[in-house]
């Protein structure tokens, strides 16, 4: 078994204590940081996911999982930053109100990092007047808006309305993603960009900087 693998088994499982030192050793074997996250970590969290879908797992064991993945991924921070020392936009991002979701917005803050954005993290159940304040930084080039429930829809709907009558609309883009939200939802709500994940969040945020 490869060292990636058994991060991703150790996260799959939800091994807090184990996964940190694991991720290090990964590194130190030469794997690269971006595929410890994604085959290491990303991959499992998505097992983790579909066995929760199908009521193999439920929310305690989905917790403990993103919990080993959320200290394996402060081992690789650093290392997923490296080389990106000039800034190449601003980002504030933030999960909607009546969401107290973040583990699927922290994961995209990282992937965006990652690329070289500076990223302000709004929070959780973050209210329109939070959003409309980050457009005023006249450096915030996108603002992303995360849902993870279909009740909180409606909010995000609310939010890009509001983003979309700001004065500085012509200056940043709003991406927006989440488990229930579609291309066909971003569209209908004046959004500018949908990712269906953390990993294609960051090449949207690249292509958007080399714009």
């Amino acid at each position: 078994m490869s060292k990636i693998e058994e991060v991703a088994q150790a996260v799959e499982n939800g091994k807090s204590k184990l996964v940190p030192g694991l991720v290090q050793e990964a590194l130190d074997e030469g794997d690269a940081p971006i595929d410890i996250l994604n085959k290491g970590m990303i991959d499992a969290m998505s097992i983790v996911g579909e066995k929760f879908k199908r009521n193999e797992i439920f929310v305690p064991e989905m917790l403990v999982a993103a919990k080993a993945m959320k200290k394996g991924v402060e081992v690789l921070k650093p290392h997923l930053g490296s080389g990106n020392d000039t800034k190449i936009g601003k980002m504030a991002m933030g999960t909607v109100f009546g969401d107290l979701h973040d583990i699927g917005k922290n994961l995209v803050i990282m992937m965006i990092e990652s690329t070289g954005y500076e990223v302000i993290d709004l929070g959780i159940d973050v209210p329109v007047e939070k959003f409309m304040e980050a457009a005023d930084d006249p450096e915030v080039t996108v603002i992303g808006v995360s849902a993870l429930l279909t009740t909180t829809m409606p909010a995000m709907q609310e939010i890009v309305a509001a983003l979309n009558k700001h004065p500085r609309r012509s200056e940043f883009k709003i991406m927006v993603g989440g488990a229930p939200i579609t291309e066909a939802f971003a569209q209908e709500i004046g959004a500018d960009i949908y990712t269906a994940d953390a990993a294609s969040a960051g090449q949207a945020a690249k292509a958007l900087a080399a714009k």
